[in-house]
């Protein structure tokens, strides 16, 4: 099975280009809604300074590494439950023949990536 890229490399350069778009697009507008209500809010409020553009930005990103916001928390929580546990009971599960086959399937599929290189894998062996 060829992968979508290798069949239509525009296409997907031209997605990649667009999902680059909105994410900058995203981040223009979350950092005009944070400069917009700074300066709306808490200079009336606290009496701080009014901020540009680029020093709401700035507050994002300081956020960002401080709190670790904009996601859905911890990522390496994100499969607990999930599919990683379901992949270890069906692999307790089989037997001995049928996890070197499944290990076989996979590493059919692993020779179609660039650096492959066959002679490595049987000197391993």
């Amino acid at each position: 099975m060829k992968r979508f890229w290798k069949k239509n490399p525009i296409l997907f350069i031209g997605i990649a280009i667009g999902i680059i778009i909105l994410a900058i697009a995203a981040i223009a507008a979350l950092t005009y809604i944070l400069m917009s209500l700074w300066n709306g809010i808490l200079v009336s409020v606290l009496t701080v300074k009014a901020i540009t553009f680029w020093q709401a930005l700035g507050i994002l990103v300081l956020s960002k590494i401080l709190f670790g916001g904009f996601g859905k928390g911890c990522r390496c929580h994100r499969h607990q439950g999930g599919w990683n546990n379901k992949m270890m009971e069906k692999w307790e599960k089989m037997s001995p023949e049928e996890r070197e086959e499944f290990k076989q399937r996979w590493r059919n599929k692993c020779r179609t990536w660039k650096g492959f290189d066959e002679t490595a894998e049987k000197s391993v062996e």
